[in-house]
């Protein structure tokens, strides 16, 4: 776990994605549009892809991708994004990791 700890420290926001993959992309495009700047790795490009893939299970992604983590914290992946979004809590998870302001 140590090489996804050491990525989601860089930024409020950081997201694990596969270029391919229709939901990664709509994450992307959800958190963007609240101006978060999200600092997105996609899985597929990466050198370290695999492993970071399999770190990521071994949290309790699956999929394992998208993967949102906010102030470090793992939201999870599309259906809880989309949860929190819906229920208005996801504007105060961004917020609150001084990803967004108002």
């Amino acid at each position: 776990m140590a090489m996804v700890t050491s990525l989601v420290s860089e930024r409020p926001v950081v997201i694990f994605s596969k270029d391919s993959c229709c939901m990664s992309h709509t994450i992307k495009t959800l958190i963007s549009n609240f101006g978060a700047n999200p600092i997105v790795y996609e899985l597929d490009e990466h050198p370290d892809g695999k492993q970071l893939e399999k770190e990521l299970q071994g949290l309790g992604c699956k999929p394992s991708v998208p993967a949102v983590f906010i102030g470090e914290e793992l939201i999870g992946g599309a259906n809880e994004v989309m949860s929190l979004h819906l229920q208005g809590q996801l504007v105060q998870l961004l917020l609150d990791a001084n990803a967004i302001w108002v």
